[in-house]
């Protein structure tokens, strides 16, 4: 009876270790362990290097292109328009013909005026043989003085006669030069005013036609006032450049040189008026075009870039998203000195030959893990960041 109680008691405390092993996983095969915990898998991201160049910095503001010079082609006589001898759009030069007023009334008033001064000379040398002979018999004594000093008088009127025979004729010829209307500076055409076969008048107030002087071409544009002492620096140093582009920033239209810095600012928007100059040689600015300026005011020397995607706006500012070696990241402050060109300028906060993340920053947190794409994979991250950021 003893035997059998101790086996019993023996029995149940191994079941009960076997099922405590069990429970607790100590036996292997008996007891399934408790699964470990998975790292979070790694973010796809498209990937940047921190570049070392020379970076341009420029200041940009819009302007309006203005032309050169600007003229109202205007008859100076009344006349019948017999011929027109230019295109509208076309391009001519400073003295081109443009049009011909009906010389004939112009013409037959010249001739009247030589004619005059003809007579008057005739006269005058026939006063002056009388003075000769006059002269002669005075000084036998035949003559009296009376009738020398009256021929003496005689020749002198005529001879201002002539005088103002001549100026008429100058003058008649001046106002026949003027049914030839021609363009007083280069430039192209623009729309004709004026039909053939009407009469045109001085005091048209539309004129002929309107020539525009576009080769080269002006561009006013406008800077906040704060940037005039860095421009007054640069400027004495030498001519400063200044680039038209198209108002989407993506054509770059002319390159061109500072002229002036107007005279006032313009306190009730508190900028200053610009004044540049382009040869327009390909004629890609036009009067009244609305594009945008950049004013090359240095060249930084060994400026640290990045892409501009790789730069994110927080509450504390700008930042980037760097990857270290193991690659995880930490956002990291910056300071940006410009964008331009989709490149960002990084004045502090990165160093050269670092790698920062380019695209996938939305799914990003400090000390994500990262796998950085390439080729076509990261073409089509970018594709997709770009969706993604446009559906809202």
């Amino acid at each position: 009876m003893m035997r059998k109680l101790i086996v019993t008691t023996v029995l149940g405390a191994l079941a009960l270790g076997l099922g405590t092993a069990f429970y607790v996983g100590i036996l292997p095969g008996f007891a399934t362990r408790p699964a470990a915990i998975q790292a979070p898998a790694a973010i796809p991201v498209v990937g940047g290097t921190v570049l070392r160049h020379d970076v341009p910095i420029y200041l940009r503001g819009v302007g309006t292109v203005l032309a050169y010079n600007t003229t109202v082609v205007r008859s100076q006589i009344q006349g019948q328009l017999t011929s027109i001898t230019f295109v509208e759009g076309q391009t001519v030069k400073a003295g081109d013909r443009l049009a011909q007023i009906d010389p004939r009334p112009y013409e037959a008033q010249l001739q009247q005026m030589k004619a005059n001064r003809d007579r008057d000379q005739a006269q005058l040398a026939n006063a002056l043989a009388n003075l000769g002979r006059y002269t002669d018999l005075q000084t036998k004594g035949y003559a009296s003085s009376q009738l020398s000093d009256t021929q003496k008088a005689q020749v002198a009127q005529l001879d201002a006669a002539i005088k103002a025979d001549e100026a008429l004729i100058a003058q008649a010829e001046v106002q026949l030069g003027y049914t030839h209307l021609t363009s007083p500076i280069p430039g192209i055409t623009g729309v004709r005013q004026v039909d053939i076969g009407n009469i045109i008048h001085p005091t048209d107030p539309n004129g002929l036609v309107v020539v525009t002087q576009i080769e080269p071409i002006s561009l006013i544009f406008t800077l906040p006032q704060d940037k005039l002492p860095a421009i007054q620096a640069e400027m004495a140093k030498g001519p400063l450049t200044v680039v038209a582009y198209s108002q989407d920033d993506k054509i770059k239209l002319d390159e061109g040189t500072l002229l002036l810095v107007n005279n006032q600012i313009a306190q009730s928007t508190g900028t200053v008026q610009l004044k540049a100059n382009f040869p327009n040689t390909a004629h890609r600015l036009w009067p009244g075009q609305l594009v945008n300026a950049r004013l090359l005011l240095e060249l930084r020397k060994d400026g640290l870039t990045v892409p501009a995607a790789a730069v994110q706006q927080g509450q504390n500012g700008p930042y980037v998203y760097v990857i270290a070696p193991d690659n995880t990241v930490s956002a990291r402050p910056v300071t940006v000195g410009q964008i331009s060109g989709g490149e960002a300028l990084i004045d502090s906060g990165l160093s050269a030959n670092e790698n920062v993340v380019v695209d996938g920053q939305y799914r990003l947190t400090e000390n994500s893990t990262v796998r950085l794409l390439h080729g076509k994979a990261a073409r089509e991250a970018d594709l997709q960041s770009a969706v993604e950021k446009a559906i809202p």
